[in-house]
């Protein structure tokens, strides 16, 4: 798909690695609407792309529904999704303070693996309507995934759960929206430099830098957006979950 001139929807776009797609997107000639918890974050990069922001939690139902009308009024309905909204605390499953509270696993899954499901079904929903472009393509969802999906860390029981969702998820809704043109997959992201990872010491990050085979650097939002507009672009590339990660393979810990 040609991106020029289409309307997309960056779930997460406040930030980190749905602030750097919004970008991309935009330059691209797509009109962004930007979807986050965070609105006056989403705002400020709304303004470097000439798009919009909408304040929106992807796991209450009314309010995704209520931000992708809104989206679709401005911008026509959208024929690009990206679902960046996600979370990674890390707890044990049983800690020094006795088993992790269940209501954090509940978190976890609810705004990464229903999240994403929330807003996937809500496009493919709208996207299923449009006029067919080449090949009879009427859309793309892509969403992130992990490579904590695979090789999860002590401490990552609920995002590894999480993600490893994601991927399950990607290739029956391929399979089903495969009818209407519309093709869905997923990024699995190594050690990103993102907000999230900031937070950790600089000597922490530069570690986690070493462990990477080949680059050994923290992976860059832009290059997370440069796989997103080749997904997009490359029509036959579909129900496929791609790891973006310099070769690396977790560690347990």
């Amino acid at each position: 798909m040609d991106i020029k001139g289409h309307a997309a929807i960056v779930t997460g776009g406040a930030s980190g690695l749905g602030g750097a797609t919004a970008r991309m997107l935009a330059e691209a000639g797509a009109k962004v609407a930007i979807l986050d918890v965070n609105q006056k974050a989403a705002a400020e990069v709304a303004i470097d792309v000439n798009g919009i922001a909408i304040a929106c939690d992807v796991t209450d139902s009314a309010a995704t529904e209520a931000a992708f009308a809104k989206a679709k009024a401005d911008h026509g309905t959208p024929r690009i999704l990206i679902n960046c909204a996600g979370i990674g605390p890390a707890k044990r499953i049983v800690g020094r303070d006795g088993p992790m509270p269940l209501a954090d696993f509940e978190r976890v899954i609810k705004i990464n693996l229903i999240g994403t499901f929330n807003a996937m079904r809500l496009a493919a929903a709208d996207m299923q309507h449009l006029e067919p472009l080449q090949d009879g393509e009427r859309g793309i969802i892509i969403c992130t995934a992990s490579v904590a999906a695979y090789e999860g860390q002590i401490g990552q029981a609920a995002y590894a759960a999480s993600k490893g969702g994601v991927v399950a998820l990607v290739t029956p809704a391929a399979r089903e929206f495969a009818q209407f043109g519309i093709r869905v997959n997923a990024i699995a992201p190594g050690i990103f430099s993102t907000p999230m990872l900031h937070a950790l010491p600089e000597a922490a990050q530069q570690s986690l830098a070493a462990s990477v085979p080949f680059p050994k650097l923290l992976g860059q939002p832009a290059q997370y957006a440069a796989l997103v507009r080749h997904m997009i672009e490359n029509r036959y590339l579909n129900g496929e979950t791609v790891r973006l990660d310099g070769a690396l393979r977790m560690a347990p810990r």
